[in-house]
């Protein structure tokens, strides 16, 4: 007990320290509970360098948004799907209208004719109509000869000869310029010959409207001969030999061959997918059952 009392028994310097220690704690306990300075806002929004900052990002977002918006590349406005109206801004009543005007064999020819024929607003036509690509026939010196071109469906007599036909001849064809002209005669000297009509459809850019217009005034007197593989023998890569057929394609008619055993009749062959009625119309120049 003696010993307990003399641990707590303090010198007169001792007891001031201790009082002055405890001073000490009250005094931080009371700028911590009462002091609370206001935070300095150190970060200035309306600073230069803020706000060029803000400006340069502000300039990337419109430069992105403006990269992320659909491109429209020039196109011919006479070939317009329900889609591409769609998405140009037509109504449906729009759309309707100029396919209507289409179907009936006509052709816009102009800015004019398709305001008239579709009704489209003017605030609309101002924006889609730079991208308008008419045909060489309208936009350059051949527009001149537009009244030379062929008006009347012709007889097969009075028909020309596709195989003999000068590109002069086939510019007179509604819709045909110095371009494609030169492709069909390209693709012919390719081929040595025209064998059929059908082959026209081979010709690149050739639309089937205006394959269709050829066929009115031109069509093969003089076919190429052509001498023909069996289907049921032909291996693939003898089937990829003909004209605008790819070896893959050629693979298919193949392997739908070796599956059925035999081919008895080209109307079979209308199974495969990737095989359309032209190219089927096509291959059957080239292939026989035997």
């Amino acid at each position: 007990m003696k010993n307990l009392q003399s641990q707590l028994v303090f010198t007169k310097q001792q007891q001031v320290g201790i009082i002055l220690l405890a001073l000490l704690l009250i005094l931080l306990l009371g700028v911590i509970l009462f002091y609370n300075p206001a935070p300095k806002n150190v970060f200035k929004v309306n600073a230069p360098k803020i706000a060029k900052l803000k400006s340069e990002i502000d300039s990337l977002r419109e430069a992105k948004k403006e990269k992320d918006k659909p491109k429209i590349y020039k196109f011919n406005p006479n070939f317009i799907t329900e889609y591409k109206g769609y998405t140009l801004g037509m109504t449906p009543s729009e759309i309707d209208r100029l396919q209507v005007y289409r179907a009936s064999g006509k052709w816009i020819n102009s800015v004019n004719d398709f305001k008239k024929v579709t009704g489209v607003s003017d605030s609309l036509l101002a924006v889609i109509s730079p991208y308008f690509k008419f045909p060489d026939w309208i936009t350059t010196s051949n527009k001149k000869s537009f009244n030379k071109k062929y008006r009347t469906p012709k007889s097969f007599s009075e028909k020309i000869d596709l195989n003999k036909a000068t590109s002069e001849e086939l510019q007179k064809v509604y819709g045909i310029a110095e371009t494609l002209s030169k492709r069909i005669i390209a693709y012919r000297t390719k081929l040595g010959g025209f064998t059929d009509d059908v082959q026209l459809y081979q010709v690149y850019g050739l639309k089937e409207e205006t394959i269709r217009e050829i066929q009115k005034y031109f069509t093969v007197k003089t076919p190429k001969h052509i001498d023909k593989i069996s289907i049921n023998s032909a291996t693939a890569s003898d089937l990829a030999t003909i004209p605008g057929i790819s070896f893959d394609l050629a693979k298919k008619i193949w392997e739908f061959r070796v599956v059925r055993e035999r081919i008895t009749h080209f109307s079979e062959l209308e199974k495969i997918d990737a095989l359309s009625a032209k190219k089927l119309k096509l291959i059957e120049l080239y292939l026989t059952l035997d």
